[in-house]
């Protein structure tokens, strides 16, 4: 396990697989929601997983953290074996993942919900009774933190009453928090106006700096911007993988997710 103030950041074989999935499958009472799809993430890249509304996309995700049991197939971390572990092992491992909806406490602060997230790697997220002031030694990685994700000057602000967007750059710091090996974004921008957007997009590509991220994302501008690799599912088979410039022209993904190639170029959902 890293320091809890540690940077975070991939080891130095950069590029090496660091999560694989072979023929991966799960069933939900004969409907096939992910069909052998086998996917490998490369440490170090940002891997967008696309698809049309039920191409399985969460299901996946859930089968990673094992929210979900798979019915068959593998799934390979660093080179072991995870399949059968339980979530909170997997945790462990350094697998985090940040949900469609914001998960932060509304009613603390922004700096508050950073300490509770760095208060879980030093084994104290229970400790209610200790003063608040055995926790200082926290803040000034808290603070790092924040100004990673731009949030440096809301650190006393009620998390309520940030607008829809810092709300989501907070749940990426409480994220980092936990010193992810491979972050998992589940549609980052989903019900963000324009500039909302634009700045997430750019908050994920500059913590993606010697980090994995394998995010879900509906929009096509995101993903063609950020993703080093794309993954297109479709009826939970795999449909095509690449880089956005070959993806893009697929006929079959042009047929089954993005529409035309003028709605992938506005950036259809």
């Amino acid at each position: 396990m890293l320091s809890p103030f540690a940077e975070g950041g991939a080891s130095s074989n950069t590029g090496s697989v660091i999560i694989e999935t072979r023929g991966l499958r799960k069933e939900f009472k004969g409907f096939v929601a992910v069909n052998d799809v086998s996917v490998s993430v490369k440490r170090g890249e940002i891997h967008a997983l696309i698809g049309p509304n039920g191409a399985g996309k969460t299901t996946f995700f859930n089968l990673l953290t094992k929210f979900l049991p798979p019915t068959a197939g593998q799934i390979i971390f660093n080179g072991e074996d995870i399949t059968a572990e339980k979530p909170a092992q997997t945790a462990r491992r350094g697998i985090v993942r940040s949900f469609q909806i914001s998960a932060v406490f509304p009613h603390m602060t922004v700096m508050e919900n950073v300490r509770v997230a760095l208060q879980r790697n030093l084994g104290t997220s229970f400790y209610f009774w200790k003063p608040e002031s055995s926790l200082s030694l926290l803040n000034d990685r808290a603070l790092q933190l924040l100004a990673e994700v731009g949030l440096e000057d809301y650190a006393d602000t009620a998390t309520v009453e940030l607008p829809y967007g810092r709300k989501r750059a907070l749940e990426i710091a409480t994220t980092l928090a936990l010193e992810p090996e491979l972050m998992l974004l589940d549609e980052p921008t989903q019900g963000m106006g324009h500039e909302d957007v634009g700045r997430v997009t750019e908050l994920i590509r500059k913590v993606s700096a010697n980090r994995t991220i394998l995010m879900v994302e509906h929009n096509m501008s995101v993903v063609s911007s950020i993703a080093d690799t794309i993954t297109v599912l479709a009826r939970g088979a795999v449909l095509a993988e690449g880089p956005y410039a070959v993806v893009s022209k697929h006929p079959k993904v042009v047929e089954a997710y993005m529409g035309t190639a003028d709605a992938a170029s506005q950036g259809a959902h």
